[in-house]
């Protein structure tokens, strides 16, 4: 089940809504990544208050542990994590890639041995689909291979050749018909999407593209960025790419990214996100606030009696000073990557509500005009 509805448009940039088996989803809208099914450092009730309305889970990870036999007994993943909201499940696709040397790709799928417990296993595009719908994600997404950017390590680096992306592409191509027969076959009631892939080359782009829409998902993925390739190369394949997706059906960015990227990639008519970034970086002490961002680590933070953001109403700032926050951090207790994600998290999705009430008042350009001078500011 997937409805899509376009409520405006403001150039390339787009205001929707998305229904969904487990509720609606208000586009454009960032996803925080719950590999395990747990975002880390936030309970679903803080998931809430921050704003999230769909979280996202890993097919390869909760396919290890728990194991579907365990989600299956408490009817899906949902209910296993008390998380009553939409679920967008990523395939295993990102996770073949990072297995690097650890996992052999062939025809049929990816052969690799448990980073868990040794165990050898193979992932192939059937099995992706069934461990999705064991687990009942609201978006499930097709299995498919992350072309990389570079191949190699050290003085063997180089860039992945036109050849060698077309493989991987048509790879995933062939994969994505397979997903879709099995999903048809399971009688699975979410929705399918497909990934575009095709590197860095525009043409092998439009080529994944073709074959993509004559599959007819009712969405679809840019995947393949945000893999170490420069930004510059980043935002021309987006740039290229998504215009030239269905202008009817949901848009996805995998994997991005900063603030900025989130713009960018909502002027470039994107509707979903996801990204480790504001968790990983909270936990790392790297926050974002609308004025740039903050390292709290910094000494200069010591005695610091302001919140992190005056403004900002998540849990960190309503009750903490930057001090409070440098001391908590120094000490390691858990306390801070608990208040430091809550805080990031709140920025992200506060920045996605803020893009859809510009777009729903006509004054996008605004908007974005004014982030760009406050983030570039940076913080007191």
């Amino acid at each position: 089940m997937l409805e899509f509805t376009l409520h405006h448009t403001r150039d390339r940039a787009r205001r929707g809504t998305l229904t969904l088996r487990h509720g609606s989803v208000q586009t454009p809208q960032f996803m925080p990544v719950g590999t395990y099914g747990s975002v880390k450092g936030i309970t679903p009730a803080g998931l809430r208050e921050a704003g999230a309305e769909i979280i996202l889970g890993n097919t390869f990870h909760l396919w290890l542990r728990p194991g579907l036999e365990v989600v299956k007994r408490f009817g899906g993943l949902h209910r296993f994590i008390g998380w009553e909201r939409p679920i967008l499940t990523d395939s295993g696709g990102f996770q073949v890639w990072s297995l690097g040397d650890l996992r052999k790709i062939s025809e049929q799928g990816v052969r690799f041995a448990s980073p868990v417990n040794g165990d050898k296993l193979l992932l192939t595009p059937e099995v992706s689909m069934q461990i999705q719908t064991v687990l009942d994600s609201d978006i499930v997404m097709q299995f498919d291979e992350c072309t990389p950017y570079d191949i190699g390590r050290g003085e063997s680096r180089r860039l992945t050749t036109e050849a060698e992306a077309r493989a991987s592409m048509e790879l995933s191509l062939r994969w994505a018909e397979r997903c879709r027969d099995e999903f048809q076959r399971l009688a699975n009631p979410n929705a399918l999407f497909g990934i575009n892939q095709g590197g860095m080359y525009l043409n092998l782009r439009e080529a994944s593209l073709e074959g993509l829409l004559g599959l007819d998902f009712p969405g679809y993925a840019i995947g393949g960025l945000s893999v170490g390739e420069p930004k510059e190369e980043m935002l021309r394949v987006l740039d290229h790419v998504a215009p030239l997706l269905p202008a009817q059906r949901p848009r996805y960015l995998m994997g991005v990214g900063t603030p900025e990227d989130l713009v960018r990639g909502v002027e470039a008519g994107i509707d979903l996100f996801d990204c480790v970034m504001p968790t990983r970086n909270a936990r790392n002490g790297h926050l974002f606030t609308r004025w740039g961002d903050l390292r709290i680590r910094n000494a200069r933070y010591r005695e610091d009696p302001r919140p992190l953001d005056e403004d900002c109403a998540c849990p960190a700032c309503r009750g903490f000073s930057r001090a409070y926050l440098h001391h908590l951090d120094r000490c390691g207790e858990m306390l801070f990557p608990m208040l430091a994600t809550a805080h990031n998290l709140h920025y992200y999705l506060e920045l996605m509500r803020g893009m859809r009430q510009a777009l729903d008042e006509d004054r996008f350009e605004e908007f974005t005009r004014r982030f760009r001078e406050q983030r570039a500011r940076g913080i007191d």
